[in-house]
């Protein structure tokens, strides 16, 4: 039986490992039981969770000890079981349904927003060449990566705690947080070590706790790189453990609705089909609920606004299979637009913290109210870094910032050998791939849900809940002797606390392509091809494979950019 001992002299206070390795499949069906016991309501028959099939490598492939697709792959596997119950309802049962998960591609696809080529380029040449510009006619960023001290604004930095480093985020808007240090936003640094060192020297006149009430004070992103001891230790640990991972629950109290009959289409056979779905998202976690259901079959409409900031190559990836349009909330024409299609929406997803979008007529409560007027229950799913409730429920958050408090970036670093309290971001956005995963299964199975019971749903999914999770005993974090083994195939390059999600993502990028050259050629298992408005896109292919070709999870269009088509002649398929 498969067992982690506590390891604090290896990664920490509140850390476990492995005492064994396990071949990362079955490590998967491990998880993949522990997570379907553990999740309320997610089959109605523990038999269709034999008809789950894992393969793959035996080792890991990504950098670090963190078991990120492993933990991934097991809840693909939830999202397969729950797309052959929802088939299951809408064409009848059928006892052969299985699910096929690929431990290898759940790895790859943590790293989904750098593995794109775009009319045959890879992303990652585009950007050395300095092309990215004519890729995006309309920059998103606005500057907010302009200069290397607005770049790094985003690090780890040591504090004046000994021992305790902190997790700023430039949240691309970085002249808030700068000064917030005691730094003018334009003072001239030539190369991002001059930016990453006199940022350091300000940060360490803090300590980790007075740079948190800073930042919760002025509403701006950061935490304490907690170990995983401290973070379990805090408030919002415990208040966040009372919930399940994968949190979906029926809406009781609100209009009682019937039970709402799968659409069936007789050109589209894929579990959603017909589904439609309203987002309001940004960056990856929310995008990445839209184009999983979107890969489902569902209608999928993102509202964007050309007014905020946004990064530019996600549009790359994280676009697939969805129609995007430009809408600014702050105009009562543009409002009266998206609540237009959301009156015919069968889900809605949002990621903008509770006040923000309550202004603006979109809480819970009000779609709830026009659920129950409409006469059919609507599923509500939310995004946030810190979870539905308790002390920090809605301070804003990011993906590094989920990973700094969990314990993730702390762990990461003590497995590079620093034992003095440095920290480092896993070299992949974990918590934003999981959290928006985790979005997606709970939207699929409330609307499995509403088919058979009715009512209305709500979802919510969590950056720091996704960070924590493969931090959990049962879990268990691989040992030193398997990174060193992994680390000879893979010669990954060095990380360090400076940098950029994207300059780690690159890390893993790299080493991929010395073990994996072939990953994009017309024979990959991994890939697919798309054609569209914007050119040909190689992209990783969903995740869960059903024996049902028809209705196996792939994409019907390639990505757009954002605010692309016109949002006053939008509407339903």
């Amino acid at each position: 039986m498969h067992q982690t001992v506590p390891s604090p002299q290896t990664y920490g206070p509140g850390s476990f490992v492995d005492n064994v390795q396990a071949a990362v499949p079955d490590d998967a069906r491990r998880i993949f039981s522990i997570l379907a016991e553990a999740t309320p309501g997610f089959v109605s028959e523990p038999s269709v969770c034999d008809k789950v099939t894992f393969e793959g490598g035996a080792d890991p492939i990504i950098p670090g000890p963190i078991k990120a697709p492993v933990v991934a792959a097991a809840l693909h596997a939830m999202c397969g079981v729950v797309a052959n119950e929802v088939l299951d309802e809408r064409d009848g049962k059928k006892p052969d349904r299985r699910v096929v998960i690929n431990t290898d591609h759940a790895a790859f696809w943590l790293g989904t927003v750098g593995l794109v080529k775009w009319n045959g380029v890879d992303l990652s040449d585009i950007s050395k060449a300095g092309k990215l510009g004519e890729v995006f006619e309309t920059d998103f960023e606005q500057g907010a990566f302009g200069t290397p001290l607005r770049v790094r604004a985003t690090a780890n930095y040591p504090t004046k705690t000994p021992g305790v480093w902190y997790q700023l985020h430039g949240s691309l808007n970085a002249d808030p947080v700068l000064r917030a240090i005691g730094i003018d936003p334009e003072t001239p640094c030539e190369t991002s070590g001059e930016a990453y060192d006199l940022i350091s020297k300000h940060v360490q006149k803090f300590s980790a706790d007075e740079l948190e009430m800073i930042n919760v004070r002025l509403g701006l992103c950061g935490n304490i790189s907690h170990t995983p001891q401290g973070w379990r230790a805090t408030q919002m640990s415990k208040q966040l453990s009372r919930h399940p991972l994968v949190n979906y629950k029926l809406q009781s109290h609100a209009i009682p609705t019937p039970p709402a009959p799968l659409p069936r289409l007789p050109t589209d056979k894929r579990p959603l089909a017909g589904i439609k779905v309203v987002e309001l998202v940004r960056i990856i976690a929310g995008p990445v609920i839209g184009t999983t259901l979107a890969a489902l079959g569902a209608d999928v409409i993102r509202v964007n606004c050309s007014r905020l900031p946004d990064i530019n190559s996600l549009q790359l990836t994280l676009n697939a299979g969805v129609r995007t349009i430009d809408i600014d909330l702050g105009k009562e024409e543009d409002l009266a637009k998206v609540l237009k299609l959301i009156q015919d929406a069968d889900i809605f997803v949002q990621g903008y913290r509770p006040g923000v979008i309550a202004s603006k007529g979109l809480s819970l409560s009000n779609l709830l109210e026009l659920a129950g007027k409409r006469g059919k229950g609507i599923v509500y799913v939310e995004e946030n870094c810190y979870g539905p409730d308790g002390p920090f429920h809605s301070r804003p958050g990011w993906q590094q910032t989920g990973d700094a408090a969990s314990g993730a970036s702390y762990v990461t670093a003590r497995s590079m050998g620093h034992t003095d309290g440095t920290s480092i971001l896993p070299s992949l956005p974990i918590p934003d791939m999981v959290t928006g995963l985790i979005g997606a299964l709970g939207a699929l199975m409330a609307i499995r849900d509403r088919a058979r019971n009715g009512g209305s749903y709500h979802v919510f999914a969590s950056l720091v809940a996704a960070a924590a999770y493969p931090l959990r005993p049962e879990v268990g974090l691989y040992s030193p002797e398997v990174l060193r083994k992994v680390d000879e195939r893979f010669k990954w390059e060095p990380m360090g606390p400076s940098m950029f999600v994207f300059e780690l993502l690159q890390v893993a990028l790299n080493g991929w392509k010395k073990v994996f050259p072939d990953l994009y050629s017309p024979s990959s298992q991994f890939t697919t091809t798309l054609t569209g408005d914007w050119g040909t896109f190689n992209l990783l292919k969903p995740v869960v494979s059903l024996n049902d070709h028809e209705a196996t999870p792939k994409w019907s269009t390639a990505p757009v950019p954002h605010c692309y088509y016109d949002s006053s002649k939008v509407s339903w398929l």
